[in-house]
């Protein structure tokens, strides 16, 4: 029997039967290896090759191991114009082959496209169609792992304008499908990349869910369909570049939102339309409510609110139901301290179909203003100080080739090599390199979401809430501080020795009141006389917090970014206050 033929005991065997007689041709196939070749660029528009083997007869295909006869092969290499160092490849010995190659005979994808790169790229060239072969690779790769696609702008260019857009909103209301929807129309997920998805929600029976995808990146997000952590993506208008913050919408994940909220200048708050969950989201215990307060907290000024699944069959596009939710909400963004003339705008739209988001809608007659994205970019620009001290607040912190740390660069600027301290450690740090919107850049102005690199810290010294600073002028750090706050909602009444947890720019830590100063009257704004003994629901007060360890934070008169805190207690947010005098510690 044909030793051939049959299937031999291990494919080890197999690749060292042959391995010397390819062996033998490699000094050979090194010398002609050039060295200086130009970088591949497939070409696209190329028609579909198919080898001149496959046209003769589909029966003389090569032995059942996959490995491509050298004739054959050296065949490919020469009709691949493009691929210049195409021939040494193909003849390369077939140990580098992975095992994916070996269990497709034919190779007629020329093996997985991932596994496949590790292996001196030995697919491109056994498909034959390079180019489309390549332009598959280059698209696999980037489905692991959606990265922005970003043109690096010309030097010339001025720069855009830095804004980050926060999507809030209850569960469900559709806010990553929005940011997901997005991407696509401004052509940051390519149509490829969201079959894909489409294809996989498909399977586990979560078609409509695809497009959020695109933001909820990790496996758990995607099997509950519930944002959990604060998605990022980026998108540019004509004059602006957008930063997505996709925050979650679970009552449960709430203080992922307030960071994602306190890096953001302008929030999105989506509602459903749909019979009944506008209803849930806004009552009591609703996250509709809540988000809007904590955002306002945040510091976010102008608020768009998203009026979404208008193409439901239970709403259709009805004035009645966008009215009936508008009326229900003024009332409220007002009580939350947005003002409903300037500071809100309202826009009906639908998340899955990108309607409204783009462009104008013709079942929506009755709606004559922008669509969203044109919106957002006819918005006023922000003012910010690059001439103020530095200030970065971090959000999060990894290592990758050192520390590198993200973050929204809140005033200042920061360049390539630049010393500054990060407090309250005091550690005096060097900035490596950065990336603004994962864009590699040399110097960054306020408001652009950051990553940095940096020399002289350890990445287990770090942690969110953590400030970079510049030298010279260092960021007030310390445990006690006054506040004036206001009690949103909690059942009893609030006494000394209170313990709560306060979130103040991206900085999480347990606060204990340890003396209530004086009330404020909401309408005249005077101070009590004396101190009160407690306070309760709806009252401003005075108070004296302090810390379980050493944050950084300032008063909200010289920096309201790091000056507003929200008080939150069994998962509600119980109060919102800012900052009025840090008490220096006694020794």
């Amino acid at each position: 029997m044909d030793t051939r033929d049959t299937a031999p005991d291990s494919w080890e065997l197999e690749e060292d039967a042959e391995a010397p007689a390819a062996a033998a041709g490699l000094p050979t196939a090194f010398a002609a290896l050039n060295v200086n070749a130009k970088p591949f660029v497939p070409n696209v528009n190329a028609p579909v090759f198919v080898p001149s083997f496959l046209q003769a007869s589909a029966v003389e295909m090569p032995a059942s191991d996959g490995t491509p006869d050298p004739a054959a092969s050296m065949e490919v290499s020469e009709t691949v114009a493009p691929v210049e160092n195409g021939s040494t490849e193909a003849d390369m010995p077939t140990e580098e082959e992975t095992w994916e190659q070996k269990e497709e005979p034919g190779g007629d994808e020329g093996g997985g496209g991932q596994e496949d790169l590790g292996s001196g790229g030995t697919c491109a060239e056994e498909g034959g169609a390079a180019g489309k072969e390549d332009e598959e690779m280059m698209e696999e790769e980037e489905e692991e792992m959606p990265l922005p696609k970003v043109a690096p702008a010309p030097p010339d260019a001025p720069k855009k304008e830095h804004v980050n857009v926060v999507f809030i909103g209850h569960v469900d209301a559709g806010k990553s499908t929005i940011g997901g929807q997005i991407m696509y129309l401004t052509g940051m997920v390519d149509k490829r990349t969201l079959e894909k998805y489409e294809r996989e929600a498909k399977e586990k029976n979560r078609e409509t869910w695809y497009l959020s995808w695109a933001l909820d990146t990790n496996q758990e997000e995607r099997d509950k369909g519930k944002t959990v952590e604060v998605g990022r993506a980026y998108f540019e208008t004509e004059k602006k570049h957008f930063t997505i913050l996709d925050a979650p919408g679970h009552k449960s994940f709430v203080p992922n939102m307030i960071g994602g909220a306190s890096q953001a200048d302008l929030a999105v708050l989506v509602i459903s339309a749909r019979k009944g969950e506008f209803e849930t989201g806004f009552e009591k215990g609703g996250q509709t409510r809540e988000h809007a307060m904590l955002a306002k907290t945040a510091g976010v000024k102008h608020l768009i609110v998203l009026i979404n699944k208008m193409d439901d069959p239970t709403v259709n596009w009805s004035l009645e139901r966008y009215e009936e939710c508008k009326e229900k909400l003024v009332p409220f963004l007002k009580k939350v301290g947005f003002n409903p003339k300037k500071d809100i705008h309202f826009m009906p739209c639908s998340g899955l179909t990108g309607a409204n988001l783009k462009d104008p809608v013709p079942e929506c007659p009755w709606y004559t203003g922008l669509p969203f994205i044109a919106h957002l970019d006819s918005l006023p620009n922000f003012t910010r100080s690059s001439d103020g001290p530095v200030r970065l607040p971090i959000v999060d912190k990894y290592k990758d080739m050192g520390t590198v740390i993200l973050g929204k660069l809140e005033s200042g600027s920061i360049s390539k090599a630049q010393q500054l301290v990060m407090m309250p450690n005091r550690h005096t740090v060097e900035v490596l390199s950065l990336l603004s919107d994962d864009v590699e850049t040399d110097d960054a102005s306020p408001g652009e979401n950051l990553k940095l690199r940096l020399k002289g810290i350890e990445e287990e010294e770090i942690l969110p809430g953590f400030i970079l600073c510049s030298p010279d002028n260092l960021c007030h750090s310390g445990r006690t501080f006054d506040a004036q706050i206001v009690i949103i909602e909690h059942k009893s009444i609030i006494c000394p020795g209170y313990n709560a947890v306060l979130h103040i720019h991206t900085c999480i830590e347990e606060v204990q009141i340890t003396a209530l100063i004086c009330l404020v009257d909401k309408k005249t704004g005077e101070k009590s006389k004396t101190r009160p003994r407690f306070v309760k629901q709806d009252q401003v007060c005075i108070a004296r917090l302090r810390a379980a360890g050493v944050i950084c934070l300032e008063t909200f008169k010289d920096f309201p970014q790091m000056g507003r805190f929200t008080l939150r207690d069994e998962g509600k947010t119980i109060a919102i206050g800012k900052v009025l005098k840090l008490v220096p510690e006694k020794d």
